[in-house]
């Protein structure tokens, strides 16, 4: 029987190999570059794969691993600073060890194309002992997941699968292979599973121990998924030999002519004898690696000189222009594939109709201190709006301000400045509700402001625990925000749609001027759902517009200036939200 071939997303891939791994359970919480996996985890017969959107990549993690813990092969996916948030159960989970095979995929993203920091995820498998696995492409997307699996239950370990943005979403040809029915009996085992200090001692002698034997094993792990994974050229002792994992990979096949190539997949415990051998039969080792010096600091530290951030940056992606240049010097021929294009700026932007729009405006002229959170309204911070003063991680804004109020409080040279939090419905069903929690038990009078857009917006439009429908689409409870903020002891709870602005400010302003913990609802869906109509496009009767700008001041991609100074409105973007309408003081914006 021939054998299927597909051009495959790299996220896809992964989606794939689980499911041909026998994979039971998937949960995840949406990040992007990693979302597709759990999308099309969720397009498999869901007799067969039970799929979902945790709240957060703690609760996913769990899950997971009790579904390992059960005897099912199990998986979470979430991108880097996910396992942050997921680092509590991952840590914990390498001493207790698997029964059914446990896979945690994490994408890290060089470049911070969607992201607020470039960490490693290479250093968090280092602190938890958790082996990691590194594909280069589709095809092997697919063989390292379930490569991965195997891995797991026959090292009694999870294990991260490690994409980058680049492989994530690249498209290579993939062979699909057949579903493998899998699963362990279970049997009580307190000494394994129970992590209570007496047990827990014993476990670590266990990870130390499973630490020598994958180590010992992972030449043979990298020749079992990787054709060639050692090459050497001829005469390789007077040429370069490079140390190379991951996307890395493939930028070294593309720019390095006549070297030996040695190709890590698992990059840790990294395999101290092969790169020892290695070394010893070429001339110097140059480590071409994304982020930082994981694998040259490990090779510096098995008393071997070789190359690597001298010559590469630890800031965001190589890519093979960059990698070319940085070891040979040459600049891309003019019209070659790999020269660097001189393309204008393009920032993202609200999208026409978006009802954080509105809020952003209003907030930006009330001389308020704003502490913003991950999702799409973190572009608040930017022109025109400048409205926003941090934005760290999921759930910090309500956190942030809550400190900011009692520093004010009880310090007074500390700016007296009023302090609201914006978070998004989601991001306050991720890590907001502790928080905002915690403004109620310890008597906090901050404002938190819920961006209620019915949505998940930044990450794709996956569904959320507050909108009443799951992953595969079956409804569901819908958590209400205003039972739950109030449960959690806030009295003062407002519903206002911030499309009515002078609303919208009324509300902030009653809120930040009262003496109490205070939740406001900004509730109007995201202006991309299906769900949301709109009139359609607005006009300008240039008649009556006087040029000055007012309604530019809200930021929207749909007005612009033309070179005689006059306002334009592009009825190609225009949706008909109306905002513009209240800001002109001629009204000669309408329908």
């Amino acid at each position: 029987m021939d054998k299927e071939i597909r051009l495959m997303l790299g996220n896809e891939a992964v989606a794939r190999g689980a499911y041909e791994a026998g994979v039971s359970v998937v949960s995840s919480y949406p990040g992007t570059p990693s979302t597709e996996i759990t999308e099309f985890v969720s397009k498999y017969d869901p007799k067969e794969v039970y799929c979902e959107w945790a709240p957060n990549e703690k609760v996913a993690a769990e899950v997971a691993i009790g579904a390992g813990v059960a005897g099912a092969r199990a998986m979470c996916c979430m991108k880097h600073v996910g396992l942050n948030v997921a680092a509590d159960p991952l840590y914990t989970c390498s001493y207790t060890g698997v029964n059914g095979g446990i896979v945690f995929v994490v994408a890290d993203d060089p470049g911070m194309f969607s992201s607020q920091n470039e960490q490693d995820t290479r250093f968090h498998a280092q602190s938890s002992h958790v082996p990691v696995l590194e594909p280069s492409d589709s095809r092997e997307c697919l063989e390292f997941t379930k490569l991965a699996f195997a891995i797991s239950e026959e090292f009694d370990t999870p294990v991260i699968l490690r994409l980058t943005t680049r492989v994530a979403h690249q498209r290579s040809l993939v062979e699909l292979g057949e579903r493998v029915g899998t699963a362990k009996a279970y049997s009580k085992n307190i000494m394994k599973y129970c992590m209570m200090p007496a047990m827990a001692k014993e476990r670590h002698k266990y990870v130390d121990e499973r630490q020598r034997r994958l180590e010992a094993a992972s030449a043979d792990i990298a020749a079992a998924v990787i054709p060639n994974a050692v090459n050497y050229a001829p005469d390789s002792r007077r040429k370069p030999g490079i140390v190379t994992s991951g996307i890395s990979y493939q930028y070294v096949m593309d720019v390095f002519k006549d070297v030996s190539v040695l190709k890590l997949a698992l990059t840790y415990p990294l395999p101290a004898e092969l790169i020892k051998e290695f070394a010893a039969n070429v001339g110097e080792v140059i480590v071409v690696e994304e982020l930082e010096p994981f694998i040259e600091n490990y090779i510096k530290a098995l008393g071997i000189p070789c190359r690597g951030k001298e010559l590469f940056t630890n800031q965001g992606e190589l890519g093979t222009f960059a990698v070319r240049k940085a070891y040979y010097g040459e600049e891309a021929a003019a019209g070659s594939l790999g020269e660097p294009v001189n393309i204008p700026g393009r920032p993202p932007v609200f999208c026409p109709g978006c009802p954080h729009r509105a809020v952003f405006y209003t907030l930006s002229r009330m001389g308020l201190r704003v502490c913003g959170d991950i999702g799409c309204y973190s572009m608040g911070a930017q022109a025109p709006y400048n409205g926003l003063d941090s934005v760290v991680c999921m759930g910090a804004s309500v956190s942030m301000a809550h400190g900011m109020t009692w520093a004010m409080r009880v310090n007074d040279k500390v700016d007296r400045q009023k302090t609201v939090a914006v978070i998004g419905d989601s991001t306050f069903m991720h890590t907001g509700l502790n928080s905002l929690v915690d403004v109620a038990y310890n008597k906090g009078i901050s404002t938190t402001i819920i961006l209620d857009n019915s949505i998940t917006g930044m990450t794709g439009h996956q569904p959320n625990p507050a909108m009443g429908y799951t992953i595969r689409n079956e409804k569901t409870v819908a958590t209400d925000l205003v039972l739950l903020a109030k449960a959690m002891g806030i009295e003062d709870v407002t519903v206002v749609d911030p499309f009515d602005m002078k609303a919208f400010r009324k509300a902030v302003v009653d809120a930040t001027e009262r003496d109490c913990p205070s939740v406001i609802i900004a509730q109007r869906p995201c202006a991309l759902l299906k769900s949301v109509k709109f009139p359609g496009p607005a006009a300008i009767d240039d008649s009556r517009c006087i040029k000055c700008g007012a309604c530019l001041r809200l930021g929207c991609p749909s007005l612009s200036r033309s070179a005689d100074g006059a306002v334009v409105l592009d009825a190609t973007q225009c949706v008909g939200c109306g905002n513009c309408f209240e800001l002109c003081p001629k009204g000669a914006i309408g329908r």
